[in-house]
């Protein structure tokens, strides 16, 4: 039995590390797809052998304990098994092992791939280099991005009911329906909303990270290759939920730069009634009603009346 169950181990974690873990999700596009594909394929291979194993007792039991083998060997169990001191001792190490070593190996996953694309916050731990130095750029409104600098770019990913919008500060602070990557690029994703609690997941590039209001949530990756995604709210946010849902893309630096100019340009006179680049906006300021926060000309969450009208609420 021990040795069926070696043998079966040995083929089955081959064939799945090198014919069908390079084609698990979520894929290849950026560098935390790449590791977290890696790591969903470090732990089947572990569960790979204790799957077998159970397969290969359960078809020993069936066999040697049926009904057509009445002299069979009684298995070991009761008092054998409760006295039984290295199999105790047995059962603790490797349990023990296993544990501590997916403890260890995740925390070390989280620090070097600067937090696996999920959201930390608005005072992120593990940050890629220069990614502070670009929020802070945002902020001040100096924020720069060109082809081949090999600097972060921030993108501001804005949650509402019930779609997601994007504003790039490097390129004036335009909004835009459209998440456009540059390749072979550091992407700063600052979430927040509108409104209620969503959830920007943006499947493909294996970044995920709660869109809540009025907080600044970080995530980090880093793109390998052109590609297509797709961006969903994971997180119940009303009646049109499932519906909140947009497709991206990532693109070559030099079409990156081209429509992110273009677009700048396009929407400049738009760009005009937006407020200025904020990490968090307060949208009944200027009495939209969106009864999240009371009514008036001036609220006690934002100092700003303003959100794309000049016009105060009465």
């Amino acid at each position: 039995m021990t040795t069926i169950w070696v043998i079966l181990s040995v083929v089955a974690d081959l064939v799945f590390w090198f014919a069908v873990g390079p084609h698990m999700p979520p894929g290849r596009l950026t560098e935390t797809a790449i590791n977290n594909q890696k790591t969903f394929n470090v732990l089947l291979v572990l569960a790979l052998p204790v799957l077998i194993g159970v397969w290969v007792y359960l078809g020993y039991a069936a066999t040697v304990w049926s009904a057509k083998h009445k002299d069979a060997p009684e298995s070991v169990g009761g008092e054998a098994a409760r006295t039984n001191r290295k199999a105790q001792v047995w059962w603790i190490v490797i349990t023990s092992v296993v544990v501590l070593f997916l403890a260890g190996y995740g925390s070390y996953a989280v620090v070097v791939e600067h937090g696996s694309g999920g959201g930390e916050g608005p005072n992120p731990v593990w940050t890629p280099q220069g990614a502070v130095k670009a929020e802070l750029a945002a902020q001040s409104g100096t924020a720069q991005w060109a082809p081949g600098e090999d600097k972060p770019l921030v993108v501001q990913v804005i949650g509402q009911q019930w779609k997601f919008t994007y504003r790039y500060p490097a390129f004036g602070g335009f909004e835009s329906a459209q998440l456009i990557l540059p390749a072979h690029a550091t992407i700063v994703f600052n979430v927040t909303s509108l409104d209620v609690i969503h959830s920007f997941w943006a499947y493909q590039l294996s970044v995920k990270a709660d869109a809540n209001p009025q907080v600044n949530d970080v995530a980090y990756t880093e793109t390998k290759q052109t590609g297509n995604f797709t961006v969903r709210c994971s997180e119940l946010c009303g009646i049109w939920h499932g519906s909140m849902f947009n497709y991206g893309k990532v693109v070559s630096q030099s079409d990156f730069e081209q429509w992110a100019t273009s677009t700048e340009s396009a929407n400049a006179a738009n760009t005009k009634n937006l407020p200025p680049f904020a990490w968090t906006y307060v949208p009944d300021a200027n009495g939209t009603a969106g009864g999240l926060y009371p009514d008036g000309t001036v609220t006690p969450y934002s100092p700003s009346e303003v959100y794309g009208s000049k016009t105060p609420a009465s």
